[in-house]
């Protein structure tokens, strides 16, 4: 009877196996909303959920303790608005800079304006002021004859009076470029409009320079030929104005750049 009993109790089902695979379902399910909060990037929580869980299986230790797989990225609102001010006061100050040479280079241009309306030289010289800088315009027929780069002695003077009204305080950087109509020259001195008009701004600017308050290093010469003209080359009046030499006073923001 008593053999019958242990047989039917042998018999009987072990059940222990549940109590682990309940623990591998929970650990299953916290898996899966690690996963889940992982995806989200946020770090602070990522943290604080992983700190819970760990706390909760693992005694505090174990394999949620890891960081985040994507690293927040810092918030540019603030470096953007404080690159966004550094630019705005930067472009106050250039403008204000920008006004206060203009201002400057209009009273170098009124100082020569007086000068062509007591010398006569209304329709010789004439003045503009641009965004390039103040120019000087001198029409070539007061300053060479035909075919010539070498300023005429009666000339001379002139160049000389031009250059004291160039010592500007601060000094600023001064370009004399030469300019021809487009009438083709070949001669023993010049093959081209293009050397004759290089040749012609630089002695001019040699005369210039004569006056030791200028600084030579702060001018330079070019030369155009026909190519820049300001008039038609169909007419004798056109043609005139093209011959020109001209004097480029430079801002100190330009000449900076430079």
């Amino acid at each position: 009877m008593n053999k019958k009993k242990k047989q039917k109790h042998g018999e009987h089902i072990n059940e222990s196996w549940l109590i682990p695979y309940s623990d591998l379902l929970t650990l299953l399910l916290a898996l899966f909303i690690v996963l889940f909060a992982s995806s989200q990037i946020d770090q602070k929580k990522f943290t604080q959920l992983a700190q819970s869980f760990n706390a909760a299986f693992t005694g505090g230790t174990g394999v949620l303790e890891f960081q985040a797989p994507i690293e927040p990225e810092p918030l540019p609102s603030q470096p953007k608005q404080q690159n966004g001010q550094q630019n705005d006061q930067q472009n106050d100050n250039k403008k204000k800079i920008d006004k206060q040479e203009k201002e400057e280079l209009h009273e170098v241009q009124e100082k020569i304006d007086t000068y062509i309306v007591n010398e006569r030289l209304n329709g010789k010289l004439k003045t503009s002021l641009t965004e390039e800088g103040l120019a000087i315009t001198i029409l070539n027929d007061i300053l060479f004859d035909s075919g010539s780069a070498e300023v005429r002695p009666q000339d001379r003077q002139l160049a000389k009076e031009i250059s004291q009204m160039l010592v500007m305080n601060p000094p600023r950087n001064i370009i004399i470029s030469g300019h021809t109509d487009n009438v083709p020259i070949h001669n023993a001195q010049f093959s081209s409009n293009w050397e004759l008009s290089v040749m012609r701004a630089v002695n001019f600017m040699k005369l210039l320079l004569e006056n030791p308050k200028l600084d030579p290093r702060l001018f330079s010469a070019k030369g155009y030929g026909e190519f820049k003209p300001v008039a038609s080359n169909d007419t004798p009046e056109g043609r005139m104005k093209n011959r020109r030499v001209e004097i480029l006073i430079l801002p100190n923001s330009q000449a900076s750049q430079q």
